[in-house]
C-alpha cells in the first residue's frame, strides 16, 4: 500500500514539463557502496554493501516550480547478522499554476522516524541498525483558488493527504512496560475559504470572513477526527508598518475511536504488525470533543518588504493560546524564519500540514546515509521572487509517531543562508505533546504532555569545481509522554567529501551518532562509507 506514495515523484514531473519550460534538470543516478559501522559500545562490527538508485529533479518556468529528489537505497549483509533491508527517502514538492486565478499545489515525502517515544535510536542515521525504527510516507495534493471580486479578495484551498507508516523495528523497552499501538495509515480532507478586503478600502479597518472543515479517518481503532472552524478578522492600521490585529469565531472538533481487541487477561490483541486489533462490537468512544468561542488579538509589523512580524494571544481548545511568525530577509540570500504553534492535531495532519509549510526550493544534501527529511529542511535563504526562504523543521513531527490525538505546541526556528556554492543552515526549537486518549481497555497511560528540545546545523562548501565538503550535525533531548517511559537524548556528526569525475563521482562519508535513554540503554556508532557512482 506504501508504494502508491512514490509514483508521485515522477508524476509531479511529467505534469510540469511544457514546451516552454526555462529550466528542466532532471537527473537519475546509481550508487555501489562498501560501509562499516562499529558498536563503540560493545565492540560489534558490522560491514555492508549498500545499491542505490535515485533521481534529483527541479523544473522552473513561469507557471510550474517544482523540485523532487528520491532515492532506493538496498542493503546487503556481508555475514554480520543485521540483515539487510530497503529504505526509501525522498522529497517532492510542486506548484503548477493552470490560470490566473487557479493553482495546483502538492508535495511528497519518504523518510524514517522514531516508532516508539519510550525507546531510543538512531532514526535515520545509521542505515545498518532499525531500532526502534519506522518507515513513514506522506502526501498531500489539491487546488488552490486566488482572485478578486470586486474590492474581495477571494480564497479557497482543497487538500487530500494521506501519510502511511510501517511498523518500526526492534524496541527494547523498560521492565514492566506495556506495548503502545502502533500508527499505521490515514486519509485526510481539508477545505478551506475566505474573503476579505484590505483596511481603507471600504471600511477604515480590513476584515476577512472566513471558515475550514477537516476530516481524517485512521486505520488504526476506526479514529475518526473532525473540526470546523468559521471566524472574521480585522485589521486596524495605526501607522504605516504598525498593525493591531484581531479575531473571534466558533470552533467544534470531535475526535472517536473504538476499542481494541482483548483477550482472557485483559491485554490488546495484535495483529502480525504488532498494532492493535480495532474491537468489531466496540461503540466509538470520544477522545476529544471541544466547541465554543475562540478569539484572539495581537500586531502585525511590517518595516520593510524584507521584515513581517506577527504575534497573537486568545482563549482556543478551551485555554489561552499563544501564537507567532516572524519572517526576515537579513541580506542578500539569508533568512531567519520562526514560528510559534498551537494546534491539536495527530501525525497524520502534522505531517501534511508540516509537508505543504516547506519551501518549494529546498537544499538537499548530499547523503548516502539517507538522513534527509527527518529533520530541517532548509530553504536557500531566498526564493527566485526574491522572498525569504529559510526553511523548516519536521523534528517535531518526526519526535516519534503516535497513534493518538493530542495537542502540539512549541517554537521552531531556522536560518539559511547561501553565498555562491557555500550553503549554511541552523535549526532549533522546542516542541510539546499533550494526548488525549479516551479510557479504553488495554490502553497505556499518557501523562500531561511529551517535550522535545532540537539543534540541527548543516553545511556545505565548494572546494573546487568538481569536489565538494558537507557537514551535518544535530543534538535532541526528548521527556517521553508516557507513564513509567524514560527520558533520551541523541547526537551525532557526520562529515562527507563528495568528487565528480564526468557523470561519474565518488564519496567518502564518515559519522559519529549516540543516544542514551535514561537508566536504560545507551549506545554510541561510528559508520563510514566509500561509494562510486554514475549519472545519466
Amino acid at each position: 500500500m506504501h508504494r502508491a506514495v512514490l509514483p508521485l515523484l515522477p508524476v509531479l514531473i511529467a505534469t510540469a514539463a511544457p514546451a516552454q519550460a526555462q529550466r528542466v534538470d532532471v537527473s537519475p543516478y546509481i550508487e555501489v557502496g562498501q560501509a562499516v559501522a562499529a558498536d563503540l559500545t560493545d565492540g560489534d562490527v558490522v560491514t555492508y554493501t549498500q545499491v542505490t538508485a535515485g533521481v534529483d529533479a527541479q523544473v522552473t518556468t513561469q507557471r510550474v516550480q517544482v523540485q523532487a529528489n528520491y532515492q532506493y537505497q538496498r542493503i546487503f549483509d556481508w555475514g554480520s547478522g543485521f540483515g539487510g533491508g530497503e529504505i526509501h527517502s525522498g522529497l517532492a514538492r510542486a506548484n503548477v499554476a493552470i490560470t490566473r486565478w487557479l493553482n495546483l499545489e502538492g508535495g511528497a515525502i519518504a523518510t524514517r522516524a522514531r516508532g516508539d517515544q519510550r525507546g531510543g535510536g538512531f532514526g535515520p542515521f545509521v542505515n545498518a541498525s532499525n531500532v526502534n525504527t519506522a518507515q513513514v510516507y506522506g502526501l498531500y495534493a489539491g487546488p488552490t483558488i486566488a482572485t478578486r471580486v470586486g474590492p474581495f479578495a477571494v480564497n479557497g484551498t482543497y487538500q487530500f493527504g494521506y501519510v502511511k507508516a510501517q511498523a518500526p523495528g526492534a524496541i527494547d523497552l523498560a521492565p514492566g512496560q506495556r506495548r503502545v499501538d502502533y500508527f499505521d495509515e490515514a486519509t485526510s480532507h481539508l477545505v478551506m475559504g475566505s474573503v476579505g478586503t484590505r483596511a481603507g478600502t471600504i471600511l477604515p479597518i480590513g476584515f476577512t470572513v472566513s471558515g475550514a472543515w477537516l476530516r481524517e479517518d485512521a486505520g488504526q481503532l476506526d479514529q475518526k477526527f473532525e473540526g470546523t472552524y468559521g471566524r472574521v478578522d480585522a485589521v486596524l492600521p495605526i501607522t504605516r508598518t504598525l498593525a493591531a490585529v484581531g479575531g473571534v469565531g466558533y470552533e467544534k472538533i470531535e475526535v472517536t475511536q473504538r476499542d481494541p481487541l482483548v483477550d482472557a487477561q485483559g491485554r490488546p490483541v495484535l495483529d502480525g504488525a504488532g498494532r492493535f486489533v480495532t474491537d468489531p462490537a466496540s461503540d466509538p468512544r470520544i477522545a476529544y470533543d471541544i466547541d465554543g468561542l475562540i478569539w484572539d488579538a495581537g500586531v502585525l509589523w511590517r518595516p520593510s518588504p524584507r521584515t513581517a512580524l506577527e504575534a497573537r494571544l486568545g482563549r482556543r481548545y478551551g485555554s489561552m493560546s499563544y501564537t507567532a511568525s516572524l519572517q526576515w530577509q537579513t541580506g542578500p540570500g539569508a533568512a531567519v524564519q520562526v514560528g510559534v504553534y498551537d494546534s491539536v492535531t495527530t501525525f497524520g495532519r502534522q505531517l501534511t500540514g508540516s509537508l505543504a509549510q516547506l519551501p518549494i526550493n529546498y537544499i538537499d544534501g548530499q547523503d548516502p546515509f539517507g538522513a534527509r527529511y527527518g529533520g530541517c529542511v532548509f530553504g536557500g535563504g531566498v526564493t527566485p521572487e526574491g522572498q525569504p526562504n529559510a526553511g523548516a523543521c519536521l523534528t517535531p513531527v518526526f519526535q516519534s509517531i503516535s497513534a493518538a490525538t493530542f495537542r502540539a505546541r512549541g517554537i521552531d526556528a531556522v536560518y539559511s543562508i547561501t553565498r555562491g556554492p557555500t550553503r549554511l543552515g541552523l535549526g532549533a526549537g522546542y516542541a510539546s505533546r499533550r494526548f488525549y486518549i479516551p479510557p479504553v481497555p488495554g490502553a497505556v497511560v499518557y501523562r500531561s504532555r511529551d517535550e522535545s528540545y532540537y539543534v540541527q546545523g548543516f553545511g556545505q562548501w565548494a572546494i573546487d569545481g568538481r569536489s565538494s565538503f558537507s557537514v551535518d550535525l544535530y543534538g535532541n533531548y526528548f521527556t517521553s509522554g508516557i507513564e513509567g517511559g524514560l527520558d533520551a537524548w541523541g547526537g551525532g556528526a557526520q562529515g562527507g567529501y563528495y568528487r565528480r569525475f564526468g557523470r561519474a563521482y565518488g564519496s567518502l562519508t564518515a559519522g559519529l551518532y549516540g543516544f542514551d535513554v535514561e537508566g536504560a540503554d545507551a549506545d554510541v556508532i561510528a559508520q563510514a562509507l566509500l561509494g562510486v557512482g554514475y549519472r545519466f
